[in-house]
């Protein structure tokens, strides 16, 4: 089994740009913010959807080049092939579009949470296979 890859482009504006003429880290962050829930609405059921709700619990982010304004960022994820109890790991590659290699490189872990209580719940199965080919 592995992990199906998902697609998201998001142009580069100006409010993006810090005072070094790139996209400001914070920015990068929100790419995987949107990139992981607009995944998971994509995957999800409804019953999932209206059952669940992820956190994250850490980010890790190699910066390898810069985007800057005038850029598309293509931006890519897909979730490791197995969860570890109530955590996953994501993954997320942020390229120039047109690059072949990425600019940017986060890997979170994400914990799942039930959606009323908000207590910590292991990864179903059914989740973990709807996430994966």
């Amino acid at each position: 089994m592995s992990a199906a890859t998902f697609q998201l482009r998001f142009p580069v504006a100006a409010a993006d740009i810090d005072e070094l003429g790139h996209v400001n880290n914070i920015v990068y962050l929100r790419y995987a913010q949107e990139i992981a829930i607009a995944h998971w609405r994509s995957r999800a059921s409804a019953d999932m959807l209206a059952n669940y709700v992820w956190v994250v619990l850490r980010h890790e982010a190699d910066y390898r080049s810069a985007l800057t304004l005038g850029d598309e960022a293509e931006v890519r994820t897909r979730v490791d092939e197995k969860a570890h109890g109530p955590t996953w790991v994501r993954y997320v590659d942020i390229y120039k579009a047109g690059s072949e290699k990425p600019a940017v490189q986060i890997k979170s872990n994400w914990c799942l949470l039930d959606s009323n209580t908000r207590r910590i719940k292991r990864v179903p199965s059914e989740i973990i296979a709807q996430f994966t080919d």
